[in-house]
């Protein structure tokens, strides 16, 4: 089986994805199935503390489940490795930095309370949907990757 890519270059599809050559990281070492499941563990590990930090806005339980000191520590120790990671593609770097930022601003609005609160609630909510798809997605790549 091959595929052609838009230089009209057949690629078969291996163990090591679709690309002609390999694949290197910033320092020129090249990028295995592990770096692979590293990012993809990273940014599933990112995602699952912003649900968490939304999740805090949801409901009181889980606001006593996960200390506000111990998240924030963990989503800011996350959200950094993820950005190095990134720092290979300053647009995707872009995107995600710009989700985290809207996800944070989101459950401090939330959690201040004030007018704002209910449509603050409502987007949380839509918010909170497109994680736990994401979150979904990403744990399914992760199976994949560690099944190869």
């Amino acid at each position: 089986m091959s595929w052609s890519h838009s230089n009209g270059k057949g690629v078969s599809p291996g163990r090591g994805g679709f690309n002609e050559k390999e694949e290197q990281d910033m320092s020129g070492e090249p990028i295995t199935a592990g770096s692979h499941i590293e990012i993809t563990e990273t940014l599933l590990r990112l995602y699952v503390f912003l649900s968490q930090d939304l999740d805090r806005c949801l409901n009181d339980a889980a606001r006593q489940t996960f200390p506000e000191t111990e998240l924030q520590s963990h989503l800011s120790s996350t959200r950094a490795k993820m950005m190095e990671i990134l720092s290979v593609n300053r647009i995707v770097k872009g995107k995600v930095e710009q989700e985290c930022n809207r996800v944070l601003a989101l459950a401090a609005a939330c959690l201040a309370g004030g007018d704002g609160k209910k449509a603050a609630m409502e987007e949380l909510q839509a918010e909170r949907a497109v994680l736990k798809n994401k979150t979904m997605a990403l744990s399914d790549l992760l199976a994949v990757f560690r099944a190869v």
